[in-house]
């Protein structure tokens, strides 16, 4: 009796060492498959961001070559400069004593040159490219004085609390000016109108 009782406890034993090995091995094999699921997640994303750079690279060698040629049938000299930054190709050209003629008055003629360099993007890629086009640093410069505009018509406003309507403005200086506004607390703006008048507007909040 004694030895079948004995028999019976090391079975059950047996039996629950069995299952505990089972069990770890199951969340072992569960443990490995999540993190080979969060390697998998991992490797295609920086796949993808691989793939969106190569593809930003590919549209700024385009319209290199599109910008080049337009330059060599001008007889303008400039240096093309290549770049990505927050997911848009970015072009300059420097350094040439004519260029200035390329960005127009208030940056018009620059605006419609980077729509067409957009175009010649799109002919060869099929896809709608966001590429920034600036020469003779006309946008960097441009971009201070709104990001200036932007701060100081804010503060004005949350000082007298009237809302103030400024000159239309292409989609470049209106986001440049948004910007600069959303860093004064207590103050907001919109834009209001169609293109060419278009403009932004900037009033308190509440």
């Amino acid at each position: 009796m004694m030895s079948e009782t004995v028999d019976t406890i090391d079975a059950d034993q047996d039996e629950e060492t069995t299952a505990g090995a089972d069990s770890s091995a199951d969340a072992a094999a569960g443990d490995a498959a999540s993190g080979d699921a969060a390697g998998a997640g991992a490797g295609d994303a920086a796949e993808e961001k691989q793939g969106g750079d190569d593809l930003l690279v590919q549209e700024g060698d385009i319209a290199g070559d599109y910008l080049e040629r337009l330059l060599d049938l001008l007889d303008y000299d400039g240096d093309i400069d290549l770049d990505v930054e927050a997911g848009r190709a970015i072009i300059s050209i420097d350094g040439g004593e004519d260029l200035e003629k390329l960005v127009g008055p208030r940056g018009t003629v620059l605006e419609a040159l980077q729509e067409l360099t957009r175009l010649a993007v799109q002919q060869e890629t099929g896809s709608r490219s966001r590429l920034m086009l600036d020469i003779a640093g006309w946008r960097a410069d441009r971009r201070e004085e709104l990001r200036e505009l932007g701060r100081s018509t804010a503060e004005s406003v949350l000082s007298n609390g009237e809302r103030v309507r400024l000159q239309p403005m292409s989609p470049f200086e209106r986001k440049v000016v948004h910007d600069a506004v959303a860093t004064v607390d207590g103050v907001t703006s919109e834009s209001e109108g169609e293109d060419p008048k278009r403009r932004v507007v900037i009033f308190p909040e509440g």
